[in-house]
């Protein structure tokens, strides 16, 4: 299955990660004390909020948060505005460093592999630095690209 990182549709995701994880449909309503009919209403949402989304990814063991942050490493605002906001004092944790997952590797490999992007567009489309394209080309490229 390949992942839409742009339009992610959590139920749909979700309803995948339960068929391969073979979860009875019965173990799925006593973890969320629900019916059968409300799971199922959850696998058709394009939204879901955060507490069940933080259960989901607990009884399927898959962080399904990483989805969005994966979607925001590659359609975040123009670096300008991040260092406008960088300048901001806040409460909140800061990261170091911007956590790529295989699947959106494997996802700017297969663009550089296609011909679908170049290298620059790459970097200048995704904001990936340049030191971390050639460290994945020298590391997963397995084409001779």
């Amino acid at each position: 299955m390949n992942i839409d990182l742009k339009n992610i549709n959590i139920g749909n995701l979700i309803e995948e990660r339960v068929k391969e994880c073979e979860i009875d449909i019965v173990r799925i309503c006593n973890f969320f004390k629900c019916q059968e009919e409300d799971v199922k209403k959850m696998y058709e949402e394009e939204y879901i909020r955060t507490d069940l989304l933080l259960k989901w990814s607990k009884l399927l063991s898959y962080d399904f948060f990483r989805l969005y942050t994966q979607h925001i490493l590659l359609y975040a605002p123009p670096e300008g505005e991040e260092k406008h906001l960088k300048s901001k004092s806040t409460v909140l944790p800061a990261f170091r460093k911007n956590i790529y997952t295989k699947e959106l590797i494997s996802f700017v490999m297969e663009q550089l592999n296609t011909g679908a992007m170049k290298r620059n567009e790459v970097i200048e489309e995704y904001r990936i630095p340049k030191t971390t394209l050639h460290k994945w080309l020298s590391k997963y490229n397995h084409s001779g690209q």
